[in-house]
């Protein structure tokens, strides 16, 4: 059972809260996708850095981050959900409160086999395919809906 959507900057975060959800991101980046990687780098504790979770019943099951970037968009990454919750929505759950309070344009980088799922919810390619990790990625933005 998945309880309703968490959504908080790193101050409001417990240690042991903020430990979840960084083993959430090694499981399923490190370990699963054998991405050995620097998962610490240093924009988590961002004071406009917003961590956005849904917990299963032993804990995060589904997690995004969403960053602050020079320019004024936000960038939606580290999307992850453990192996076991996957095919629930979960992740088009996140998104979508994402999409309901951030204002601006909405940037990220998505693993090409995802694009057309990116895609359903309003994304467009922004750029050319790039590895990161060994992993094949496409730029991607959303602009805010028009009222």
């Amino acid at each position: 059972m998945v309880t309703s959507i968490h959504d908080h900057p790193f101050r409001d975060l417990d240690p042991t809260t903020f430990h979840d959800l960084l083993r959430l991101r090694i499981d399923v980046f490190v370990v699963e996708q054998e991405c050995a990687y620097a998962e610490l780098d240093g924009r988590d504790t961002e004071p406009g850095t917003r961590h956005i979770w849904l917990d299963g019943t032993s804990g995060p099951v589904a997690y995004l981050r969403v960053l602050v970037e020079p320019d004024g968009s936000h960038r939606i990454g580290r999307v992850a959900t453990l192996a076991g919750a996957r095919g629930n929505g979960l992740a088009g759950v996140l998104l979508d409160h994402v999409h309901a309070t951030t204002p601006g344009p909405l940037v990220l980088d998505a693993q090409t086999h995802l694009v057309p799922w990116y895609a359903s919810l309003g994304y467009q390619r922004s750029g050319g395919e790039f590895l990161e990790d060994g992993i094949a990625h496409v730029p991607m933005a959303r602009e805010p809906a028009v009222d």
